[in-house]
């Protein structure tokens, strides 16, 4: 199996692709799209600014090229977030997978600190992919919405979208590579769909 990773100037790419190595895989990093296109499984994690990453991918015509993948894609933190429809972070239009905005967190207590960092609890999941009240680990300050497609649902500041599924696409606002023996099985079922 040929498992890809998009190269698109996010951080956080070699913690995916430890987790990958762990389960066996050796992944490709690449942002070549006969590459993409072919592999049998597309991961899309990051770190970083979404008005600068969706330059790069624009530049390159890798949003068009995401947009039409047909194999699982996996879209991890930023990489949710740019499956969106628009991103407040930069007022950038973004892939348009999701129909669905990502929004800032504006706290509302002093306790609530942005970025949201730390290990929180999936709710209402609604997809095998996931397990009801695992903890799993969040860096953010942007956040998707509840929407038609959330499968999972987190709480901070508000109920949000923890994990999106449409079509061939699944993502986590969450870092499975870095959320131990939960992230990696939620990685091996990403593997096996």
């Amino acid at each position: 199996m040929q498992v890809a990773i998009v190269k698109y100037n996010a951080g956080n790419i070699y913690s995916v692709v430890n987790a990958l190595r762990r389960l066996g895989v050796e992944p490709l990093i690449t942002d070549d799209a006969e590459t993409l296109s072919k592999s049998d499984r597309v991961l899309f994690p990051g770190q970083g600014e979404a008005r600068t990453a969706m330059e790069y991918l624009k530049e390159r015509h890798l949003d068009e090229l995401i947009r039409n993948l047909r194999q699982p894609v996996l879209g991890i933190c930023v990489g949710q977030q740019l499956l969106c429809r628009h991103s407040e972070e930069g007022d950038v239009d973004c892939i348009g997978i999701f129909d669905v905005p990502v929004m800032r967190f504006r706290p509302t207590l002093h306790e609530d600190k942005v970025p949201c960092m730390g290990w929180n609890k999936l709710s209402d999941v609604k997809d095998p992919l996931l397990q009801e009240d695992s903890y799993v680990y969040f860096v953010h300050s942007y956040y998707v919405p509840l929407c038609e497609h959330t499968i999972a649902t987190a709480n901070y500041v508000l109920p949000y979208s923890a994990a999106l599924h449409k079509d061939n696409f699944y993502t986590t606002q969450f870092h499975p590579e870095k959320s131990g023996q939960v992230g990696e099985r939620i990685l091996k079922k990403f593997l096996e769909l």
